[in-house]
This record gives C-alpha cells, sequence and structure tokens, in this order.
C-alpha cells in the first residue's frame, strides 16, 4: 500500500494536479492524527476523539475513492467542504476556541484550499473559510457557553503544538509542491528542445525533399517543353501540355508542403526587390484567362490607372498569394465570371497599399464556414467539394504569407451566389511612373505558337555544373535554339578543372552537390591562380528561392540565381542579361509574342470605391445628397390590408397618410430583416470593397441594426454602425461617415469617430399629438388621450438610443413651434452652423418657410436643408410633425 501511494505522488505517469492533491491530503492526514494524539495527552473526553475519528474516517475514504475515480477535483471540493464546515468549527469549539490551537487551523484550511482547488472554486472555499472562522468567533464571544474551556497550561501546550505541526505540514507542502513545479517545468523545457529539434529535423527534410524531388520534376517539365517546341502531332502535343499541367500542379504541391513548414517554424522571410506590376499581373491574366476558357467562364481584369508602375515588393510571394486565390475562384466557379481587380489604397510618401479584389460567380461560403476558411489542412463544405481537388493548404498560407507582409485578407460571400476575396497589401513604390494599362494583357503559350530563341549567341562559351546528369542534359537542350557553345561538369573539381582550361562567359552552378558545393565552387573559381574564368558570370542554380536562400546567393557573390524546374524562357532571359552585349544577336519580339487580345476592358475599368457608405430609407436625406455621395439606402416595409410596400419605392407619404385617415385602416412599419440586409450587402458589395452601414438606433422600434448586425456576420468588410439617432439624426451620422470615406479613412476610423461623436448630433421633434405614435405602439395610448385633451404639443428626442418625451409645449400650433425652436437651438456657441435639416410630415409650403424664418432669426445657417419624412417615418409621426437636426460643436 505504502508503495502505491508513494506512486501516486513521485509517479510522472500521473498528472501533476492529481500528485499534488495525494501529497497534501496525507499530510494533512498527518497533521490530523498528531493532532488527535496530542488531543487524548491534553484530556480530550471520549465522545470528542470518537467524532474526530469517524471524520478523519470520512475524510480518509473520499480521498481514497477520487484517487481511485480519477476524481481529484471532485474530491477536493468535498474535501473542503467538510473540513471548512465540518472539522475545524468542530475543532474550534471543542479546543477552547482562542484559547488553544483551532485559529491556527483555519490558516491550515486557506493554505490547503489554495494548494488543491483553482479557479472560481478555489476563491468560494477562502471566502468560505473567512466566513466561517468569523461566525466562530462571533458565537464564541456572544455565547461562551458553547466553548469547551481548557486550563491555561492546556491552551498554551494546545496552541504552540497546532503552530509546529501546521507550519512543518505547510513548510513540507509548499516545498514538495515547489519541487513538482520546478520539475515539471525542467519536463516541459526538454519537450520543447525536443519539439524544436523535431521541428528543425522536420525543416531538414522537407528541403532536402524540395530538392530531390525537383530534380526529376525538372527533368520532366524540361524534356517536356522540348517536345512541345518541336513539330509533333496534334496528339503528342496535347498530351505533352497534359504532362506540363499535372507537372506544374505537383510542383504547386510540393511548393505548398514546404512553405507550411517554414511558416509553421518561423523560418519564413520575405525577399522584396523592385519588380513591374504590368509584368506580374500579364502573368496572372496569361495563366488564369486560359483556366477559365476551359472551364467557360468569363475573366475580367480591372486595373486603377494610378496604381504604380513599378513597385517595391516580394513579387514571388504576392503572385503565390494572388495565384492562390485566383485558382480557389476558377476551382469552384462553375458558370459566370471570375473578376480580378487592383486599386490603389492608403498612399503615405513613398508607401502605398495596393488592394487586390478576386470576385467570382461561384458557389460560394457557408456563413458558419468562414472561421474556418484559413485553418491549415481543413477543406470547408467537404461533402459538396469531395470531387474538387485541393490539400487545403492554399488558403491557410494565402493568410499566413498576408500577416507577414503586415497586410489583411478579408472574404464576402453568400453561399450559391459567389465570393470576394479581398487582400490589401503594403509596398513602397518607385518613382512617380503609373501603370501603362496597354501594356497589361493575355500572352500566347502552348503547341499554337512555333518556338523562336530570343536571341542567338554562337560565341558565346556557357558551362552548366550539377551533379546529376538529366539536369544537365535539359539545360543543354533548352539552351539549343540560342547556338551558344554549351559544355557540362557533374562535380566541382571538374568545374575547376575546365575552368582553369578554358574561357567560360557564363557558368550556372548548382548550389547543393556532394563534396564541394556550389558556393565554395564558386569562391574557388574567383580565386583560382592561372584560372581562365575569373571575370565569368555564375548563376546559381537551385531549389530554394526563399529570401534566406537570396540573401546567401548574394552575400556569396553569385551574379544571378534560377529556381528548379528551370523554365526555358527564364533560363534565356538570364542568360541573355548575363552575356556581354557584343556576343548576343537579339530578336525583335515576334507577333505571336505580342498580346493575345485586346485589353479595351483594362483600360477602362469598372472602379470599385474602397469604402461605400450605406443607411436604411429611414434616413431622411435629401436626393441630392443620396447621389452626391453615393449612398444607398436598404427600404423599410409598409404593411396594409392592401399588401406589403417598400418604404419610398413602392408608397409616398402624403397618400399612406390620407389612407391613415380612416381609423379603420391599419398600418404598420417592418424593418428589413438579416436575409434582406444580407442580400443588400451582397449587392453593394460588387460596386465597393468595403460596407459602412448607419443603422436606426436600435432602442426605437423597427429599428435594423439587429438584422444588419446579424446578416454582416457572413462578411468581413461590412460594418454595421448604431446611429444612435433616428431619422435626419441619422442622416446626419451618414454624412459624417462619406466625408470621412472620401477623406481615405478606413471602417475602422470612421466607426471610431462616429462613436466620439454621436451626442453631438443633436435630434428631436414636434407632434401635433401623440395618436399616430400610439397607434405604431411607440407610447402609451393613455398618454395619448390625455395629451390630445390638454392641447398639448409634445416634443420627442432621442437620447441614449431611445426616444424620450422632453417637453411639452401649450398653445397654438406656431406658438408651440416657436418655443419648440427656440428649446431646441439652444445656445449659439454650442451649435454647429455649418448645417441645419428640418424633416417635416404634412406640414405647408407656407409654414416651412415660417419655420425657416424662426430658425434663422435664431442661428444663421450655412446650409438649410428640408426633406419630407419618408412613409415609414411618417406612420409613427403623423402630419403636423417636424424635427430639426444639426450637430454641437467639439
Amino acid at each position: 500500500m505504502g508503495r502505491k501511494w508513494k506512486n501516486l505522488i513521485f509517479g510522472e505517469e500521473h498528472p501533476l494536479q492529481e500528485r499534488l492533491f495525494v501529497l497534501i491530503i496525507l499530510i494533512s492526514a498527518l497533521c490530523l492524527v498528531v493532532s488527535l494524539v496530542a488531543d487524548i495527552f491534553l484530556g480530550t473526553t471520549l465522545r470528542d476523539l470518537l467524532v474526530m475519528l469517524v471524520l478523519m474516517f470520512i475524510l480518509g475514504a473520499i480521498a481514497a475513492f477520487s484517487v481511485r475515480r480519477k476524481r481529484t477535483h471532485t474530491g477536493a471540493v468535498v474535501i473542503s467542504a467538510l473540513v471548512i464546515f465540518v472539522l475545524i468549527p468542530f475543532s474550534f469549539f471543542v479546543g477552547g476556541g482562542l484559547f488553544g490551537g483551532p485559529p491556527i487551523w483555519f490558516v491550515f484550511a486557506g493554505m490547503f484550499v489554495s494548494l488543491i482547488l483553482s479557479g472560481k472554486t478555489k476563491y468560494f472555499f477562502l471566502a468560505a473559510d473567512l466566513a466561517v472562522a468569523g461566525i466562530c468567533y462571533v458565537v464564541a464571544y456572544s455565547g461562551p457557553a458553547f466553548l469547551r474551556e481548557n486550563t491555561v497550561r492546556v491552551a498554551y501546550i494546545d496552541s504552540y503544538a497546532a503552530l509546529v505541526f501546521i507550519s512543518l505540514a505547510v513548510s513540507e507542502m509548499m516545498s514538495f509542491a515547489i519541487r513538482l513545479f520546478q520539475k515539471e517545468s525542467r519536463r516541459a523545457e526538454e519537450q520543447r528542445k525536443e519539439i524544436q529539434a523535431l521541428n528543425d529535423a522536420q525543416n531538414r527534410f522537407f528541403s532536402s525533399m524540395s530538392h530531390e524531388i525537383r530534380t526529376p520534376i525538372n527533368t520532366i517539365i524540361g524534356l517536356n517543353e522540348m517536345i512541345l517546341r518541336e513539330d509533333v502531332s496534334e496528339e503528342v502535343a496535347e498530351d505533352a501540355a497534359n504532362i506540363r499541367a499535372a507537372s506544374n500542379m505537383l510542383l504547386h504541391l510540393i511548393n505548398d508542403i514546404l512553405d507550411m513548414s517554414k511558416l509553421e517554424s518561423g523560418n519564413m522571410q520575405l525577399a522584396p526587390v523592385d519588380y513591374r506590376t504590368a509584368d506580374l499581373l500579364s502573368e496572372l491574366a496569361t495563366m488564369f484567362s486560359a483556366r477559365a476558357r476551359e472551364k467557360g467562364l468569363e475573366f475580367r481584369m480591372d486595373v486603377a490607372p494610378e496604381v504604380p508602375a513599378e513597385l517595391i515588393g516580394d513579387d514571388v510571394r504576392i503572385k503565390q498569394i494572388l495565384i492562390n486565390v485566383l485558382n480557389n475562384a476558377v476551382k469552384y466557379t462553375r458558370e459566370g465570371s471570375v473578376t480580378f481587380s487592383v486599386q490603389c489604397g492608403k498612399r503615405e510618401g513613398n508607401s502605398v497599399t495596393l488592394i487586390y479584389s478576386v470576385e467570382d460567380t461561384g458557389i460560394g461560403i457557408r456563413k458558419d464556414s468562414i472561421p474556418f476558411l484559413f485553418n491549415a489542412f481543413k477543406r470547408v463544405d467537404e461533402d459538396r467539394n469531395r470531387l474538387i481537388e485541393g490539400t487545403g493548404l492554399g488558403l491557410s498560407i494565402v493568410k499566413q504569407l498576408v500577416d507577414l507582409m503586415g497586410g489583411a485578407i478579408t472574404v464576402n460571400s453568400v453561399y450559391t451566389q459567389g465570393s470576394t476575396f479581398l487582400i490589401e497589401l503594403p509596398q513602397q513604390t518607385v518613382g512617380e511612373e503609373t501603370v501603362d494599362l496597354s501594356a497589361i494583357g493575355v500572352r500566347r503559350s502552348g503547341r499554337s505558337t512555333a518556338y523562336r530563341a530570343r536571341f542567338e549567341a554562337p560565341e558565346a562559351r556557357v558551362l552548366m555544373v550539377d551533379d546529376n546528369a538529366s539536369n544537365l542534359l535539359v539545360a543543354g537542350k533548352l539552351l539549343r535554339g540560342t547556338r551558344v557553345q554549351v559544355e557540362t561538369a557533374s562535380s566541382g573539381e571538374e568545374a575547376l578543372r575546365l575552368t582553369q582550361e578554358k574561357v567560360f562567359h557564363v557558368i550556372f552552378m548548382d548550389h547543393m552537390m556532394p563534396e564541394m558545393d556550389g558556393g565554395e565552387c564558386h569562391r574557388r573559381i574567383l580565386a583560382q591562380t592561372g584560372g581562365r574564368c575569373r571575370e565569368a558570370k555564375v548563376v546559381a542554380l537551385t531549389a530554394n528561392a526563399d529570401a534566406e536562400s537570396r540573401a546567401l546567393y548574394e552575400r556569396e557573390g553569385f551574379d544571378g540565381f534560377l529556381t528548379k524546374p528551370i523554365d526555358g524562357d527564364a533560363l534565356e532571359k538570364e542568360l541573355q542579361s548575363q552575356l556581354p552585349a557584343e556576343l548576343v544577336r537579339s530578336y525583335a519580339p515576334k507577333d505571336e509574342d505580342l498580346l493575345e487580345e485586346s485589353m479595351a476592358w483594362i483600360q477602362t475599368p469598372r472602379r470599385k470605391r474602397l469604402v461605400a457608405v450605406t443607411t436604411e430609407s429611414t434616413a431622411d436625406l435629401p436626393r441630392e445628397l443620396l447621389e452626391r455621395y453615393g449612398i444607398e439606402e436598404i427600404p423599410h416595409l409598409v404593411v396594409t390590408e392592401h399588401g406589403l410596400f417598400r418604404d419610398v419605392e413602392d408608397v409616398e407619404t402624403r397618400g399612406l397618410l390620407a389612407y391613415m385617415e380612416d381609423p379603420a385602416h391599419s398600418v404598420r412599419t417592418l424593418a428589413p430583416d438579416a436575409e434582406a440586409h444580407e442580400s443588400f450587402f451582397a449587392g453593394q458589395l460588387s460596386q465597393a470593397n468595403s460596407i459602412v452601414h448607419v443603422a436606426l438606433a436600435p432602442g426605437v422600434g423597427n429599428s435594423g441594426y439587429p438584422a444588419a448586425r446579424e446578416a454582416a456576420a457572413a462578411f468581413d468588410n461590412v460594418t454595421v454602425l448604431d446611429s444612435g439617432h433616428l431619422s435626419s439624426g441619422q442622416g446626419l451620422q451618414v454624412l459624417e461617415a462619406c466625408r470621412l470615406a472620401e477623406a481615405g479613412k478606413s471602417p475602422a476610423e470612421i466607426a471610431a469617430r462616429l462613436e466620439k461623436t454621436r451626442d453631438l448630433v443633436h435630434t428631436s421633434f414636434i407632434v401635433d399629438n401623440l395618436d399616430y405614435l400610439a397607434r405604431a405602439g411607440q407610447v402609451r395610448s393613455g398618454l395619448a388621450r390625455i395629451t390630445r385633451a390638454l392641447t398639448m404639443r409634445p416634443v420627442l428626442a432621442v437620447r441614449g438610443g431611445g426616444l424620450h418625451l422632453e417637453k411639452l409645449c401649450f398653445g397654438s400650433r406656431r406658438r408651440a413651434w416657436r418655443k419648440y425652436i427656440r428649446s431646441a437651438l439652444g445656445v449659439l456657441s454650442e451649435v454647429d452652423t455649418a448645417e441645419l435639416f428640418i424633416t417635416y410630415t404634412g406640414i405647408a409650403a407656407r409654414d416651412l418657410r415660417w419655420i425657416r424664418e424662426q430658425a434663422e432669426a435664431h442661428i444663421r445657417f450655412d446650409r438649410v436643408y428640408f426633406q419630407k419624412a419618408s412613409p415609414t417615418v411618417s406612420v409613427n409621426c403623423g402630419p403636423g410633425t417636424f424635427g430639426l437636426a444639426f450637430r454641437k460643436r467639439e
């Protein structure tokens, strides 16, 4: 039995919390036994000893049961309850109260609870320990008869014994707990080192695997390219094209696995270089216009004319990001189109944020799948997409690369209707030149175009160094059309011998070779005594194109590098750039190499706004402002016995008020539901990258705010804001959002600004009576009857997002209106005089002129807008209503 308990404490196969529980229970039991023995010598009654023995037996049984059933937490809770609520109070009263050892046991109970419990449970029992101690003290003070008195000698002995035993117990518990935690900490550190070693081994394996697999792929792709260059039958050419596609897919998968490994281990580094935007976009257009055509899809490219012509960034990784997203768009779209857009975002000095948008009409993404979209090895909607190839790594790599670049990626999708991915990447500009849209286009490729070398250089001498014979064969064949003189070396030693004997203008050097790698061979060629190639250009051939490798090649003095598998056109370009100009006879571009298609659709791009502001039809904004800022409104609904009508679009205010004059006619209004908002947002996102939607205050009846928030969950680029107001106050918030968007502010910045200025907007209105508001359920009908009977004209205002009765005006209409205008405009120094909105319902033109005169007699505004309230607002307020909305000064 002793060995078993010892194993429970020291055996590393048991959880730390369980081992600590066993230790503390054993030490506590030992303390209780010693205390019990001491009580026997101090004269404790037999009855009290029996009670203590029974309690100790119960505690021991609970502890043993908890350990055996692996329920130590439950056991700890039960034991803590028994100790605090039963054992220690009993010991307090039979042990003499303050005149003995019991008070020290309360301290022990606190230590016991702190070590074996955690979280809220621990704090509950600590509070219970203090509460029980307080109750015991109060009872002992109020009723001394409850205490069993000790002699002074017994009290001192008992108190000192308790102090000694508990001090030793607490010391041992803390020491052992510290030792356990230290041991666990060492184990965790050792595990961390083991994991790091495994990660390093995995990275080495993936790097080696990448190199080894790329070698045969290089042979397959290179020799297949030679087949495509020959005059072969259509069937052979088609087979070769399929081999090329399959090889590229295999290469893509290898790159994904290698990149995922680097990203997870934190070894991925960026390699910013100068690159031309038109070249990158043309390559993408060439690649995906062909893929889209194969599926019967339309591929569109929209490029904003202000996009810089030249940028500094990691073009390889940027291309990888865009290829992954575009590939998914084509892959998951069965019919319709894929649109690729490029825009300029925020510019600060030489820094610019490029915004890439990929929009498709594909199957879309379920709302509940969007949070998992960027998880590695996770394919959303697996049942529906089971026949579509893919590993689930692509978007995870995209997300991590975007984060590494300090950018952002968001997705908006409506299931079955399509998706839009928005990628924002900060980059540096080179010069002030903007992109030449006519230089962006689709290049010809494939069997239909006869191969012709980019140049000829029959007098140029090139040395290819690689330990793999297949790689040497491929490289030699790919350069055959340039007529350069190619020699090969299968090792560093052979390369040194050849460079000692012959002159080579360019040397292509494999970086990873046995015995002597490419870096060492390069250094020895440059330092070779009597060598004939000390001035030669040396280009590294590598399977690694990451930033670390690029930096290594630069440090080692290589003049360039090419990534395996070697592309024939890239090989020719690199060789042409490295050869002395006098040896090269270049050819003018062939007609087939020019743009295959007319790029007129790029020169007249469909411009998407960076941020669009939308709202509900209740905003009551004049048409001129809606058109000026491009504000779209989602209509509320008016429900009558004759059907359902859209606010503003299907009904107008005057006719609806006339209809409501008959009390028998029932009219109510409804805010658009989540489904209507989702459709509305999806439509607006085809015209803008992001949406800021300003909603009616949620505290007001029929606010669309809750439904808008629910719908926005399906989109990453929809921000729903609580205006805190209704009607024209909501409109003022919308206008502020529009001005901020025009100034280039982001949705987050707009939201922060509107939150800050919400209380600076004043909105209120005066009604003839409360009948219409009572019919709409906004106020009680009894209050409406009282105000009408006393000819009160209520003034209502929005405060804290809700509608409140601000004051009551008595007298004739104009007298009440004059009082309202004077109180609303308040002190001149507090009012921003830029603009005043007067929203009205059922008021004649002459009365409107009078209202304006009264307002301007008090404060002169720069602009005054009159706006007839929308039907849904009018239904609630009734005729004879108008309101003032303006901003207060900050």
